[in-house]
């Protein structure tokens, strides 16, 4: 089994504010996504991109995962954000409004010019030309590591209302974690939008978490406790599971290709979730430093 990194808890952070950039290496995340797209006004777009390339390049962020957002390809800013991240030392770098594999590609040709030909890429599915395309973008490359679920676009421009049980979405989140799976990527659902409602935010968590999801992405560092909790598995959870191995390795070494723990007939795919939290937990027990 691969080495499972942990992406329980995806923070965005503005490019243009050098205070959340510093503080940012001391925040619970797993992940840290430094955005040059949305969250920066146009008249500050080069000034983010500056304190965001200095603030990677410096480092001190631990065992934190960093993505660089980019602008997309069609703006003005776009050419010269994947040009300077390309040597920053990001891990990755989020590709916004990724509507088909030609997105993907072009990021490739532009950060293999620029001489970071293996940077992993984050796919942004926001839109509903990308949702009917995500199996193809997250297939398009060996370089694509994850695909991140742009909520609160696809809303805006399916015309629909955000409600606390998230129908609006759920076909599309289902397709994103199908070709997500498909292709061996990581999944992130989207971002809850009201800081005030903290129980309708953990409902949103459990909801990504039971459709398969690894994390959320967030919008403040006040949501991090939450989703870092509900995205691990729970001690009662990582007992079974060391149960469900041990048991089935016992059963295996009598010949037997399934046996029972806790009244629940086990098999081989049993073992295979079982061994997937164990690992989990053990990655998120490392913490990030």
């Amino acid at each position: 089994m691969p080495a499972i990194r942990p992406r329980r808890s995806v923070l965005y952070l503005p490019g243009s504010n050098a205070r959340a950039l510093e503080k940012a290496r001391t925040l619970d995340a797993d992940a840290l996504i430094l955005d040059l797209e949305d969250a920066v006004a146009p008249a500050a777009k080069d000034e983010a991109r500056a304190q965001v390339i200095a603030a990677v390049s410096a480092g001190g962020f631990g065992g934190r995962e960093v993505i660089v957002r980019v602008n997309g390809g069609a703006t003005p800013w776009g050419a010269a954000d994947l040009a300077a991240v390309a040597g920053a030392g990001a891990d990755a770098v989020c590709l916004p409004k990724v509507e088909r594999p030609d997105d993907v590609h072009a990021a490739e040709r532009a950060l293999a010019a620029a001489g970071a030909p293996d940077l992993d890429l984050w796919c942004m599915i926001e839109t509903p030309r990308g949702v009917l395309a995500v199996a193809d973008i997250a297939a398009a490359s060996p370089r694509v590591a994850a695909l991140v679920a742009g909520t609160s676009d696809l809303v805006k421009d399916l015309g629909a209302r955000h409600t606390p049980g998230r129908a609006e979405v759920l076909p599309s989140l289902g397709l994103i974690l199908l070709a997500a799976r498909a292709s061996g990527l990581a999944a992130l659902d989207g971002v809850h939008l009201d800081l005030s409602d903290e129980a309708g935010f953990e409902a949103a968590c459990r909801q990504g978490r039971d459709l398969g999801f690894d994390g959320k992405t967030l919008i403040h560092p006040k949501q991090l406790a939450a989703a870092n909790r509900i995205f691990a598995p729970t001690s009662a959870e990582v007992e079974a599971a060391r149960r469900i191995i041990a048991a089935h390795a016992e059963a295996e070494a009598e010949g037997k290709g399934v046996t029972v723990v806790d009244g629940r007939l086990v098999e081989a795919l049993h073992v295979e979730a079982a061994r997937r939290t164990v690992a989990l937990a053990e990655a998120v027990a490392a913490g990030h430093d």
